[in-house]
């Protein structure tokens, strides 16, 4: 899968990693500080100036400081304002990188909550299209390639480009000439850059997705650590890991051999210019055009300017790494969120529900997986879904709380459409308990009562209802006992029954149930659904069951076969009409007997 297909997306108009698209997205985040920007910027020309202070202490020292009459005051005053310069120059470059980094990491802040609230919002499609690995890299680490832009980058680009100016016109004060000389080498400089930029943001993008690839490998095997171990996979997730290392350590390489050439080729280009230099200011010395002290002043100003050019051509890379890291950014930020629905609220429904003509397909072009069907539910009964794995049973239920919406027909609760409600509201109504369970790393407590105030009594009597009062005694904290990443803490069974738990203690009018007892041993199971039973009393419930003897009692049992209603009806009569659920329950019975 490519991971970068959803996240990868264009951050502006024309170019999608341009520094000016990437600071265009940014402005709306950098301009409720930009009192402080401006600060930090006053302070980062104060360093600049401050480095041309030194070339212009030396020509007065050389020039009257050394064996000439009235060398006193050059020999006090300029080491005092050597000092004077150190301390301006200290306490601005402090109060710079202060206020930016204060600005960046207000930014950054910012940033990482937009990314995570549009992350929680957006559609259940975007979570089936992207990896894991992929959005914990964005919202936990490429975010911070943005905190370097905005400090390093644009601290060294707005101080060393100042720096370069105020020395080209100390330069330019000193010898017009030697300075013109100066200035051919920049557009050179700037040219090659140009040339190694292209290569280096194709570099950085390809490094980006290998980068995706190698954490979804680590994902992977900590999230399967026991089939790993069970099938001997580690030679086999060692080789994945070794390879894909090695390519991404092949495109490290690539790009330190692109972005390292910048820097020796302008020391080159810089060295030629010296040489010019220094031979024209000997021929100019001879007919008295210049004096020992200008000399010096101007070889050390061109000297200094070598370092700041050094130093925005050494940004180059972090910021194509920047600029890259902007388009998984900003790529998030631009994930549609879930549309909020209706402006109709729903405080609380009878639990009328009805599928009318109800198409979905995952793609436009593949095979439906639901094709025109159509039931209704009225409130209190229970509904079960049977059928072979792939008949669209978990899709179907899927589409109630909205995670997708049906490319055809429509969805209805109480005689109204799902679009109509307020998505909040309606999935108030909803609870559901699904084979897959997930658990936070909180409490009991806190994951019982999960996304509302907890009521203790309540917990308590959701915790009893699903079986799990006397194993909750038994914890050293009780239901204040933390259980782990995903209730690793607890067993099979305790996990799926504190899911259930959960669903209680919600106390929705419409439950879910898919495969909610699948992890259960017989005693447990026969607890929670006793449990159930009582909770689906005045309640509308769908039930997925693969085991039939689950959805034995149901109201009405309907049954899925490629995506179409094929029979419905009660578990005796479709057992009478020995149809596709007769054929089903004979093989399940004749697996259990043997």
């Amino acid at each position: 899968m490519n991971q970068k297909a959803g996240l990868s997306k264009t951050i502006g108009a024309g170019q999608t990693t341009s520094p000016s698209a990437v600071m265009k997205r940014l402005w709306p985040y950098i301009r409720p500080l930009m009192g402080i920007v401006i600060l930090g910027l006053i302070a980062m020309g104060f360093v600049a100036a401050s480095e041309a202070g030194i070339p212009m202490l030396l020509k007065p020292l050389l020039d009257h400081g050394f064996g000439t009459k009235g060398s006193d005051k050059a020999v006090w005053v300029v080491p005092l304002a050597v000092i004077g310069l150190s301390v301006v120059r200290g306490a601005a470059q402090y109060a710079s990188g202060y206020l930016l980094s204060y600005v960046s990491n207000r930014i950054l802040l910012q940033l990482r909550l937009k990314m995570f609230d549009r992350m929680i919002h957006t559609s259940a499609g975007f979570f089936q299209r992207e990896t894991a690995s992929t959005v914990i890299n964005a919202i936990v680490f490429e975010v911070n390639q943005i905190l370097s832009v905005l400090s390093t980058v644009v601290v060294t680009l707005v101080r060393d480009s100042l720096t370069v100016v105020f020395l080209l016109g100390y330069l330019f004060i000193l010898n017009w000439r030697l300075t013109l000389i100066v200035a051919v080498i920049l557009p050179g400089i700037g040219w090659l850059v140009s040339k190694i930029n292209r290569r280096l943001r194709r570099l950085n993008r390809e490094h980006q997705m290998l980068t995706n690839e190698l954490s979804y490998i680590v994902e992977e095997t900590v999230g399967g650590y026991k089939v790993v171990k069970v099938h001997n996979g580690e030679p086999y997730e060692m080789g994945r890991f070794n390879e894909m290392s090695n390519r991404l350590r092949g495109y490290s390489m690539r790009m330190q051999v692109s972005g390292g050439l910048a820097q020796p080729l302008t020391q080159f280009l810089a060295s030629i210019a010296l040489a010019i230099v220094i031979t024209i200011a000997v021929v100019q010395s001879a007919s008295d055009q210049t004096t020992v002290g200008g000399f010096v002043a101007f070889v050390t100003s061109m000297l200094l300017v070598i370092s700041p050019l050094k130093h925005l051509i050494d940004i180059n890379q972090p910021m194509q790494r920047g600029m890259t890291a902007a388009e998984l950014i900003f790529g998030l930020i631009d994930e549609p969120a879930e549309p909020e629905g209706g402006g109709r609220r729903l405080d609380r429904a009878q639990g009328n529900v009805e599928f009318r003509d109800v198409s979905f397909s995952y793609s436009a072009t593949g095979q439906p997986t639901l094709d025109r069907v159509s039931f209704k539910v009225a409130p209190g009964e229970m509904v079960a879904l049977a059928g072979p794995s792939g008949s669209g049973k978990t899709t179907l239920v899927n589409l109630l709380p909205r995670f997708f919406d049906p490319t055809g027909g429509q969805v209805l609760v109480d005689g109204v459409p799902l679009t109509e409600f307020n998505l909040h509201d309606l999935r108030n109504q909803l609870a559901m308990v699904s084979q897959d369970v997930v658990l936070f790393n909180d409490t009991i407590a806190a994951n019982v009562a999960y996304g509302q105030t907890p009521d203790r009594e309540r917990v308590m009597a959701a915790l009893e209802a699903a079986n799990l009062k006397d194993v909750i005694a038994a914890m050293p904290d009780g239901a204040d006992t933390l259980i782990g990443g995903n209730g690793m803490r607890l067993s099979g069974g305790q996990r799926q029954r504190l899911a259930i738990a959960r669903a209680i203690y919600k106390n929705a009018p419409i439950l879910i149930l898919d495969e909610a007892t699948s992890a259960l041993d017989s005693e447990s199971e026969r607890h929670v659904q006793s449990a159930l039973e009582t909770l689906m009393k005045g309640r509308t419930t769908l039930v997925i069951a693969h085991r039939l003897s689950t959805i034995e009692r149901a109201d009405r049992i309907l049954v899925l076969e490629g995506g179409k209603i094929a029979e419905q009806g009660s578990h005796a009569e479709l057992l009478q009409k020995d149809g596709l659920y007769a054929h089903l329950h004979r093989i399940q019975y004749q697996q259990q007997a043997a």
